[in-house]
Formats: structure tokens, sequence, C-alpha cells
């Protein structure tokens, strides 16, 4: 088991030892002292910063040992987990060789699960819903008419990933939706929300960042200069600290899209 605590400014880890099947990992926000009138928002942080942490399971690296893999899903739960400076107790699973105790909690052995109130929840559509209910401050929630922003991108770059012919419409179909997103970044930006990030990036920077490695591994193609804001929206979320902590290897996402390209 690796175990890494970390605080909202720096990180430490201590290993002692792993498994090819189960490896728990923990991330801890540091308790912080407040202020005899700290307003609620911050009593809020340090009540949640020292409750016991969530348990995530996860898919583990294929390629490092000890390292969280390439779901994008799963990052999306991490990412509003961190944004919600929530504790967690991270649990990388070995997807090739599913441990019994995640069948039992879970029959399809899927992963993203979290236990939330002594239930573990599966899907990250509704274990962000969830999270969003329990924790509703720092808000993450996006306006219904800007939740579907940027929605076909992800679809459109499997079916370009996957394409072998090069004038089937699928680099097209993928160029279209970034440009789309692109017109709405230039006027609602810099996030999908406007100034604030809300759980529409937090759902979309996954993808972006899977299509950014896939394509540009097996098709040698980036997003084009051109859709400036894109490439602008892309740098700034990738950079953020939530982002860093719970991205996967390049390594584990250009060997977890290789059976769709070479299949």
């Amino acid at each position: 088991m690796a175990v890494l605590l970390r605080t909202t400014t720096c990180a430490t880890s201590t290993t002692t030892g792993s498994s090819s099947t189960l490896l728990a990992t923990t991330f801890r926000r540091g308790r912080r002292l407040l202020p005899a009138r700290a307003s609620p928002a911050r009593r809020a942080f340090a009540a949640r910063a020292s409750a016991e942490p969530l348990e995530v399971c996860a898919k583990a690296s294929i390629t490092v040992p000890d390292r969280l893999g390439d779901c994008p899903f799963t990052q999306r739960v991490l990412l509003t987990i961190e944004e919600k400076n929530l504790p967690y107790a991270l649990k990388l699973v070995d997807l090739a060789n599913k441990p019994d105790w995640l069948l039992k909690i879970n029959p399809e052995g899927k992963v993203p699960i979290v236990k939330l109130e002594d239930k573990w929840v599966a899907d990250s559509d509704v274990i962000t819903q969830v999270l969003e209910e329990k924790y509703p401050q720092p808000s993450l929630a996006t306006p219904p008419e800007k939740a579907s922003v940027g929605s076909k991108i992800f679809s459109t770059f499997i079916g370009f990933l996957k394409s072998k012919d090069t004038s089937d419409g699928t680099e097209q179909a993928l160029l279209s939706e970034l440009t789309s997103f692109d017109s709405h970044l230039k006027d609602n930006g810099p996030f999908i929300n406007g100034e604030a990030i809300s759980g529409a990036d937090l759902s979309l920077a996954p993808k972006l960042y899977h299509m950014e490695i896939a394509l540009g591994h097996y098709k040698n193609w980036s997003v084009p200069d051109s859709l400036a804001n894109v490439k602008a929206y892309m740098k700034t979320v990738f950079s953020m600290d939530s982002f860093v902590n719970t991205r996967a290897l390049p390594e584990d996402v250009i060997a977890g899209w290789r059976p769709k390209v070479m299949g």
C-alpha cells in the first residue's frame, strides 16, 4: 500500500509495499486553523478537511505501478472531489484482475465507484450529482442551458481516432464540434459558465486531455491554432492543481486507446 498525504500546498508520500490487484492511496486535505469569526464557508471547509476521507475505487495504471489509470470518468469524479476540498482515499484496482471485493460492491466491476454514507455509488454522472447535493459549497453547478456545451466532442474524437479512411468526414465532424466550442468560449469564457469553473468543465477537461494525447500519438494531429480559445482553455484547465493531481500518465492514455485504434 502507498499512502500520499496531501495538503493544499504540499505533498509527501510513504510507500510500504504494493499489490497488483489493489493499491490504496489516501489524499487528505490539511486542517487549517481558523480565526474566531471564520465565515460559514471556511468553517464548512475545515469540517470537510477533518472528516473521514471518501473511499474512491479507480482504475490502476497499466504502465507504472502504484499510479492512477487512464479513465476520464474517474478523473471527472476526482476533479469534483478536489475542487470541493474533500479528503479521499483512492483505491486503485487492476481491472484485468478484478478482486472479489470489487465485484461484491459493484457486480459489473466498473469504476469509478465512491462510498457515500455507507453506500457505494457508481456512474460519474450520479456520483458528481450526489457530491454537488451533499457538498454544495463551493458550487460547481452548471446552468441547464450550458450543461451540454462541448458534449459531442468526445464521441467525435473517438470516431476520428478509430477511422482508417481519411475522407470519411470524421475529422471534419470533430473540427465542427471544436469550432462550436471555440465560439462559445469566445462569447462566454474563459470557462463554460463564464469566470467560474463548473461541473461541465470538470467533465469535458479529461476528455480533451485524452483527445490531445491519443490523436497526437496515433494521428499526429493537434487542435488547429485557429481555435485559439479552445487551446487557451485546454492550457488553463490542464494546469490546474486539481487536474495535475488527478491526470493519467500519457503512456496510460496511449495504451488505453490502443485497442480501439488497432481493432
